[in-house]
């Protein structure tokens, strides 16, 4: 017997979903150049690329979140470890002092630092029936 998901967690999905495809454009368009400043100085690419890249990732996650539902446990598991690897890049920005965003002091880079593990617990949330959630 397959087991529905609550309404809360479709809507929280897409919603998800919505809210990557939106960060992904904005990647590689208006906001490419503050998302740089979250780019940590040891990675072995150039900021600019490593921006691209990830705006791709977020739009094909965010796509895969909205459109392949049959699917949604593992894009939901991929999301979770994206938001992860993404992860040393709001440290960076903290430690380093980097403006974007608005974030524009120490206080505002520390708070930024509590949503990431809000964006792996909401991928995962909206990506599982309650029984797998338990």
């Amino acid at each position: 017997m397959t087991q529905k998901r609550p309404v809360a967690r479709t809507i929280a999905r897409i919603a998800l979903g919505l809210a990557l495809v939106g960060a992904g454009i904005t990647h590689l368009t208006i906001a490419r150049k503050d998302f740089q400043a979250q780019v940590p100085d040891w990675v072995p690419f150039s900021k600019d690329t490593v921006v691209l890249a990830s705006g791709v990732a977020e739009i094909g996650i965010g796509a895969a979140l909205t459109a392949l539902p049959k699917h949604q446990k593992a894009v939901g598991t991929v999301a979770a470890l994206f938001f992860t690897a993404i992860f040393p890049g709001n440290i960076s920005q903290w430690v380093n002092g980097r403006d974007a965003f608005g974030l524009d002091d120490d206080r505002k880079r520390a708070l930024r630092l509590l949503f990431q593990p809000a964006l792996v617990a909401w991928a995962l949330w909206s990506t599982r029936r309650k029984r797998d959630s338990q």
